[in-house]
């Protein structure tokens, strides 16, 4: 903190004893050996208490970690998330719901049937005719394939 060398103290000793004189020199010395004292033990208790002060900081940002972690953990639990998985499917449902009766609420016109169409392709060998026109009953199928 302070930078006082060996040659300033050696200055301020000279000074003190030519100032206050030999005889008054040891009193004063030891006067200001217990002020230091005092500002040391100040200085310490304040460093503790401003030290306590921080472990209690870290103490409670433990705490509140250590809670919200239990809460989480708590919502977690088996039972707890089977039925929450439940309601949402329940809340899933209830607006499908809402939706398929809000849309057969508005008429909508339907679209009119495809109608059947021949191809103009020639038949593949093995195929008849017949199986080359799409019907809208039945998509078109393939021809069965003989056995070996």
């Amino acid at each position: 903190m302070f930078d006082i060398g060996w040659s300033e103290l050696v200055v301020i000793g000279v000074v003190a004893l030519i100032a206050i004189g030999p005889k008054e020199l040891p009193g004063v010395l030891r006067m200001i050996g217990q002020w230091v004292g005092k500002a040391r033990r100040m200085a310490s208790d304040f460093q503790g208490q401003f030290n306590e002060a921080m472990r209690e900081a870290e103490m409670a940002d433990i705490k509140k970690s250590f809670d919200d972690i239990s809460a989480a953990s708590r919502d977690l639990h088996p039972t707890k998330l089977l039925a929450s998985l439940e309601e949402h499917a329940r809340e899933r449902e209830q607006e499908e719901q809402r939706t398929a009766q809000a849309t057969s609420d508005t008429p909508v016109s339907e679209p009119a049937p495809p109608e059947p169409t021949e191809t103009a392709a020639t038949p593949v060998e093995g195929q008849a005719p017949a199986l080359m026109k799409e019907t809208p009953d039945a998509p078109p199928t393939a021809p069965e394939s003989k056995a070996s």
